[in-house]
C-alpha cells in the first residue's frame, strides 16, 4: 500500500540581507551612563545594547550590518573590532555631522546595498517570542503595497515605556499618527523593514525618518506588525535599571 506523502510547507521568506543599526545618538537622556561611554555600549544585564541588537539581526538572517557613529565613535569601533558578530559590518562614519535617524540611513545606503533592508535601533531590547522580530518583518512584507513596515507593541506591554503610544493601526495593518491628547495603542518598538525607494527625494543633510514615516502614511504605505515577544524601551538611565529587574522577574 502506498504511503501518503505529506506536502511540505513552504519556506519561511528570508528576511533581508542587510540592515541599518543606529548607534550615533549623544545619549543625552542615559546621562550618567553615557557621560564616558557611547549609548550603544550601555550594558543591559551583563550586554551591551548594540550587541543585543545585533543578535536580534543574526537570528533573522541578516549577514551584513551597516552601524553608523558620531559620539565616542572610536569606542564603538573598537568594541565592533574586538567581537565576532557572525555579521559582516561596516561602518558609516558621522563624525564630521550628526545625521539624525532619516539623514543617517540615507547617508548610508550605498553601503546598505539592499533592497528593501531593515533599520534597528540601538537603545531598545527585544525578548523573542515565538516567532523572532525579523521573520515577522519578513513574512509580512508586501512591496507592492508597502514603502516602510514598521514592528509595533501594544502600549500595555511596552515595558519601561513612559510615552501615551505613537501609531494607530487599522484592520489592514496601515498606520496612522497618534491623534494629540489621546493615546494611542501601539508604539514603535526600534526595529522596521524599509524599501529604498522611500529615500527618493529625501533632504539633503540632517533630518528624522518621522518625515518619511509622514509621507509614506499620507500614501498609504506605511504598515506595521504587532511584536510578539517582549520590548523594553531602555533610552533612559532609569529604564535600564527597571529592564534589568524586569527581566530577572519574567
Amino acid at each position: 500500500m502506498a504511503t501518503a506523502v505529506r506536502p511540505l510547507a513552504p519556506p519561511a521568506p528570508a528576511g533581508p540581507a542587510a540592515a541599518m543599526v543606529l548607534a550615533a545618538g549623544l545619549g543625552r537622556r542615559m546621562r550618567p551612563l553615557t557621560a564616558t561611554r557611547p549609548k550603544p555600549l550601555v550594558e543591559v544585564a551583563g550586554r551591551s545594547l548594540l550587541d543585543r541588537a545585533l543578535d536580534v539581526l543574526r537570528r533573522g538572517g541578516v549577514r551584513r550590518a551597516v552601524v553608523n557613529v558620531h559620539y565616542l565613535a572610536d569606542r564603538v569601533e573598537a568594541h565592533l573590532a574586538h567581537r565576532d558578530t557572525g555579521l559582516e559590518v561596516r561602518i558609516s562614519d558621522e563624525r564630521d555631522q550628526l545625521m539624525d535617524t532619516g539623514g543617517g540611513i540615507a547617508r548610508a545606503l550605498p553601503l546598505i546595498a539592499c533592497d528593501p533592508f531593515l533599520a534597528i535601533n540601538a537603545d531598545n531590547l527585544w525578548a523573542e517570542g515565538p516567532v523572532p522580530a525579523v521573520r515577522q518583518l519578513a513574512e509580512r512584507w508586501d512591496d507592492a503595497v508597502m514603502d516602510a513596515l514598521l514592528l509595533v507593541v501594544p502600549l500595555a506591554r511596552a515595558y519601561c515605556h513612559q510615552g501615551s503610544g505613537d501609531f494607530r493601526m487599522d484592520a489592514m495593518g496601515r498606520l496612522g499618527r497618534r491623534v494629540p491628547g489621546r493615546v494611542a495603542p501601539f508604539v514603535f518598538t526600534g526595529l522596521q523593514m524599509l524599501s529604498a525607494r522611500l529615500f527618493a527625494n529625501a533632504p539633503q543633510g540632517p533630518f528624522s525618518m518621522n518625515l518619511l514615516w509622514d509621507r509614506a502614511a499620507a500614501r498609504g504605505r506605511l504598515f506595521g506588525v504587532a511584536y510578539q515577544g517582549l520590548w523594553f524601551d531602555v533610552g533612559t538611565a532609569a529604564a535600564v535599571a527597571r529592564a534589568e529587574t524586569l527581566l530577572g522577574r519574567l
